[in-house]
């Protein structure tokens, strides 16, 4: 039997991995300026927040969309402002990356507009982390599609086999394997440690 290849790039997704996201502020915000069914899957859908995701539909749109959904004016900066304070950072994954990049390489791949983007670059240095980045508003396209995954080949030149995604989604995790990357499905620090070291990832 032959060797299976070593991993030489661990990519990282974003979203309930370096930060968890708690949308009640938002959406309590969103109730306070009387949007009506203010349930976050049903507003997310009525603003379209895919199109801006993948990069149709810049920051400042999407929070006109919002504010055209609520019964009383909207400030669009106090909506900016509740829109990108809903995450929770988690050091420990951030470390983690951090210790992996001086051994492999390392690139993040969400699925992520402009505003939240920008604030987790400039509130914690997302953007610095390991080699390269590709947030989905610059990729036109969101996971699990297949052509965020070709558009991280291309533009990181990796090499499938030698490459582990880490999502919190299944979806996301099996459209890696299809191309033929190994696959983390993220729950926690402890259990991905535990997966990369099963796969051979000093960490």
């Amino acid at each position: 039997m032959g060797m299976s290849t070593p991993i030489r790039n661990v990519v990282f997704d974003i979203g309930w991995v370096f930060v968890h996201l708690n949308y009640r502020p938002f959406l309590e915000f969103l109730s306070a300026h009387e949007v009506q069914t203010p349930e976050l899957h049903s507003v997310l859908t009525r603003v379209a927040l895919w199109e801006h995701e993948c990069g149709r539909l810049c920051g400042a749109e999407l929070l006109e969309r919002f504010a055209s959904l609520a019964r009383r004016p909207m400030d669009l900066a106090q909506a900016h402002a509740s829109w990108v304070s809903m995450f929770e950072y988690q050091p420990a994954m951030v470390e983690l990356a951090h210790q992996l990049s001086q051994r492999c390489r390392v690139y993040l791949l969400s699925n992520i507009g402009d505003l939240h983007w920008a604030h987790l670059a400039r509130e914690y240095g997302l953007h610095r982390i390991g080699h390269g980045a590709l947030p989905s508003f610059l990729a036109g396209v969101m996971k699990p599609d297949e052509g965020i995954y070709a558009e991280a080949e291309r533009r990181f030149a990796l090499e499938p086999a030698a490459t582990v995604f880490i999502d919190d989604r299944a979806e996301n995790v099996l459209a890696a394997r299809r191309r033929g990357w190994q696959g983390i499905e993220h729950s926690g620090h402890t259990s991905t440690v535990g997966a990369l070291r099963a796969l051979g990832v000093a960490c």
